[in-house]
């Protein structure tokens, strides 16, 4: 499960525990969970971010940039945070089919990816021509309106419901 977390949230210093205690409210691994955040949040208070990043990892939540390649990317912010995931903004993937320099970037932050052992979504994936133009690229996944809608709280929760056992 994703969830998309603000700049706030980590600088705030609850994070950890407001995940954790989200975890053991709802019975999810944290393995499942990952969280994605902007590349804007690297930029508040890095340090007390970075830490908390590190803590969430090693209790098994993964760590997702969210529409990378827009805004602040850096190289150096991908060596330096503890990242599982890069999610590639939707602005690269509107135009795909008709341009092949966006294909070109999409591909060479998928071996990026992939050479630092972190998993690639393409978002925004909408038609049936996007998905042809990205799937050759190398990213491990695509999101999009394609493929499905985001659904509501209460349907997400209903979907990962565990059923009681039954009766002995």
């Amino acid at each position: 499960m994703a969830v998309n977390v603000s700049a706030v949230q980590f600088v705030r210093g609850t994070i950890l525990p407001d995940v954790m205690r989200a975890l053991a409210a709802s019975g999810l691994p944290a393995r499942r969970l990952e969280l994605e955040i902007t590349e804007s949040t690297m930029f508040k208070d890095s340090a007390s971010v970075l830490a908390a990043m590190h803590a969430l990892q090693e209790r098994g939540v993964r760590i997702a940039v969210d529409d990378f390649g827009t805004g602040f990317s850096s190289l150096s912010h991908l060596r330096s945070f503890p990242f599982d995931h890069l999610k590639i903004d939707r602005s690269f993937v509107r135009d795909a089919p008709e341009r092949p320099d966006l294909c070109a970037i999409i591909h060479g932050v998928a071996v990026l990816a992939q050479g630092m052992q972190m998993e690639t979504t393409v978002e925004g994936v909408e038609a049936e021509e996007q998905l042809r133009a990205v799937r050759p690229l190398g990213c491990t996944s695509v999101q999009g309106y394609l493929l499905g809608r985001p659904d509501s709280a209460a349907d997400v929760g209903a979907l990962v419901a565990v059923p009681p056992a039954p009766p002995a």
